[in-house]
């Protein structure tokens, strides 16, 4: 990225949607884009993999707080899966441990994969930034000690095949957040009888953003050049798109900023049958807060809490 003119002295919060190029980590997009706004903080939303392309999210100032709803949110990815052969991380960058030439045929192929669909069970990957004793796995796993974490319950909502060309198959994927397609790939190519690892991934789609609105490296540089880039990040008050909304009442505010208790039937039942999560935005769309419920519980909880300035 070329280096900015001039720095802005007062960064929004919200969020940028940024395309991610391969041989790039999530913690780099960071920097880049922290030290082309000149943003006090900025926290991505979920780690893609070095050798991955595709969509991170980055939450600005403020926007940081929202980091945990973006990380609850489904994904989707295209994929290429490479037949025969296993590896130790389960994808492109690790070493053979496996070998089988592919005798499958496409039928085979096309009933595994349905096999996947619904919620499973993984066991997470040794090479992962899962931690152990505070040490992410894959530091273990290069020690020669690897750590093997219990198996966890993710949904797959499609799995799509869109070509085969032994030995790989090209694919997309709609699936819940902690969802590891390198571990799907592997778990799909040892179904087969011959192994599998993930050979090429891009995520699409987070949370209601896809790869078109995402940003490259050349776009930003030049927004930053332009002066442009500060308009281009969305406000934080309209970064959720899958949460509903609505216009705080003076009383419901009030409750808010003194941090009084808000039941469900402060809201509308339409409201209210929208889901268990809800943004409260004032008259202008500042966002005051996130509350969450449960079924055990009429009372609202507030899990983040936002002043009315940027």
């Amino acid at each position: 990225m070329q280096r900015q003119p001039k720095r802005y002295d007062n960064v929004p919060g919200g969020i940028l949607v940024v395309d991610k190029p391969e041989n790039q980590t999530s913690t780099q997009v960071v920097s880049k884009i922290k030290k082309a706004l000149n943003a006090r903080k900025v926290g991505h939303t979920g780690t893609l993999d070095p050798f991955a392309t595709g969509i991170v999210i980055c939450c600005i100032n403020q926007a940081t707080k929202l980091a945990q709803f973006f990380l609850e949110g489904d994904k989707t990815y295209e994929g290429v899966l490479h037949l025969g052969i296993d590896t130790d991380t389960q994808d492109k960058t690790g070493k053979i441990v496996y070998q089988k030439e592919p005798s499958c045929q496409i039928s085979d192929i096309e009933n595994v994969f349905s096999q996947f669909l619904g919620e499973i069970e993984q066991f997470p990957p040794v090479f992962s930034a899962l931690k152990h004793k505070g040490i992410p796995l894959y530091q273990w796993a290069r020690k020669g000690q690897p750590v093997q974490k219990p198996p966890r319950k993710v949904r797959i909502y499609e799995l799509n095949i869109q070509d085969i060309s032994l030995p790989f198959v090209r694919f997309d994927v709609r699936c819940s957040s902690g969802t590891y397609i390198r571990t799907l790939c592997s778990d799909i190519g040892r179904q087969l009888g011959c192994g599998g690892h993930l050979r090429d991934l891009c995520r699409t789609e987070s949370c209601g953003y896809t790869i078109d609105e995402a940003l490259t490296y050349d776009q930003i540089s030049e927004q930053v050049l332009d002066g442009t880039l500060k308009s281009t990040i969305v406000p934080t008050s309209d970064a959720l798109k899958k949460i509903p909304k609505i216009v705080a009442t003076a009383a419901i505010k009030k409750q808010i900023q003194n941090g009084g208790a808000l039941f469900r039937n402060n809201f509308s039942p339409e409201i209210v049958d929208q889901g268990n999560i809800l943004q409260v935005v004032t008259s202008d769309n500042k966002l005051l807060a996130v509350l969450r419920w449960t079924a055990e519980s009429d009372e609202c909880n507030i899990v983040r809490l936002f002043s009315e300035k940027k």
